[in-house]
């Protein structure tokens, strides 16, 4: 276990009048205890109370979890998890309010409701997301090295983009050099080429490679745990004009984000910052996203970089900057980069230029 952020969360718990937290294998059961156990159909729960911590287990996991050293409570499949997740709770005391994973799967969500009828259950976010946006130098450490893997993809992608290729198996090249540079998991490979690059979550395709158009690079692995995520953008030849303008002005808005990120800055004031430059020049209702999101653990969490977020920056925390302009039916330009709050200002993990990679049709 991870004392020093048990020791955290359990302050959390006290604050909220919280009794019990109930994780199963993901990215929060990762962060208190360094270890993600496979998940599947079967219960299994890290529960946290004010004063103990136990695991619920099948029994095929049992090897492998009593290496965390907490108190196990098994179970075998044909008898299911019923009888031990009542025997957990019951070493447990008074059970009033129980904060569960957003993601808990339902079935297991009314195990707990029925076992612990006068309970109320609320979301464990509001515990857990504030102690993970603000992250550790160990952390950032890990987001350094996953961002270098997502750099090295990205230039395979630029290495493997001429005509006649398809979106595939650039995003095939891109994945392989990924892994080659350390990722243990390649999350996607988003390779959008022409009017398919007006779509901001186009999933790649067998669509070949035209010359004179752009192609936009999203990728995203994990390495040590930690998550990447960068967006590029490349030409197969020289572009329209109009491609360069809609580039030049979506620079124009990472640049105005990125001189607003400092301590104590609303997250809301970073998207207002790249909004504003995109809708001057009248692409407004072009940019149909926020500005940025949360990296860490999950290559989506908290903060939320939107207008309507008022939570004040912190030093630490980590997040994405990626505004975006996309005209149906022609093209779209994203540019993205990870960024980790400094006192002065953000530092950007990637080491990749952004004006836009050029390759010869």
């Amino acid at each position: 276990m991870r004392t020093d952020r048990l020791g955290r969360l359990r302050s959390r718990m006290e604050e909220q009048g919280t009794d019990l937290v109930v994780l199963p294998p993901g990215e929060d059961f990762l962060y208190l205890t360094g270890r993600l156990p496979l998940r599947d159909e079967r219960a299994c729960f890290l529960m946290i109370s004010m004063d103990r911590a136990l695991l619920l287990v099948p029994r095929l996991q049992v090897g492998e979890l009593a290496q965390l050293g907490l108190p196990l409570f098994p179970y075998a499949d044909p008898e299911g998890p019923t009888r031990a997740v009542r025997e957990a709770t019951r070493t447990l005391g008074r059970v009033r309010t129980v904060a569960v994973a957003d993601d808990l799967r339902a079935d297991h969500l009314l195990l707990l409701q029925d076992l612990l009828p006068d309970a109320r259950f609320t979301l464990a976010s509001s515990l857990l997301a504030p102690l993970r946006m603000r992250k550790d130098p160990d952390e950032v450490e890990a987001l350094r090295r996953s961002a270098a893997a997502a750099d090295a993809g990205v230039l395979a992608a630029i290495r493997a983009c001429r005509p006649g290729v398809s979106e595939r198996e650039v995003a095939e090249a891109a994945g392989e050099a990924m892994r080659r540079a350390g990722a243990e998991e390649v999350l996607f490979t988003l390779v959008a080429s022409g009017p398919n690059s007006a779509f901001p979550h186009h999933r790649s395709s067998d669509r070949a490679l035209q010359p004179g158009e752009l192609v936009l690079l999203d990728l995203g692995g994990r390495m040590g745990g930690y998550c990447s995520d960068i967006t590029r953008m490349a030409f197969l030849g020289p572009p329209p004009e109009n491609c360069r303008e809609v580039q030049r002005i979506v620079e124009e808005a990472v640049q105005a984000a990125l001189e607003t990120i400092r301590p104590g800055v609303p997250a809301a004031e970073v998207d207002r910052a790249a909004r504003r430059v995109i809708t001057e020049v009248g692409y407004g209702d072009r940019f149909v996203h926020r500005t940025g999101h949360g990296l860490g653990l999950s290559p989506h969490e908290p903060p939320s970089v939107t207008e309507a977020n008022p939570i004040p920056l912190e030093e630490g925390m980590v997040f994405t900057v990626e505004p975006g302009i996309y005209l149906p039916d022609a093209f779209g330009v994203r540019l993205e980069e990870a960024v980790v709050v400094r006192p002065h200002g953000p530092e950007i993990l990637s080491r990749l230029p952004r004006e836009g990679f050029e390759i010869p049709a």
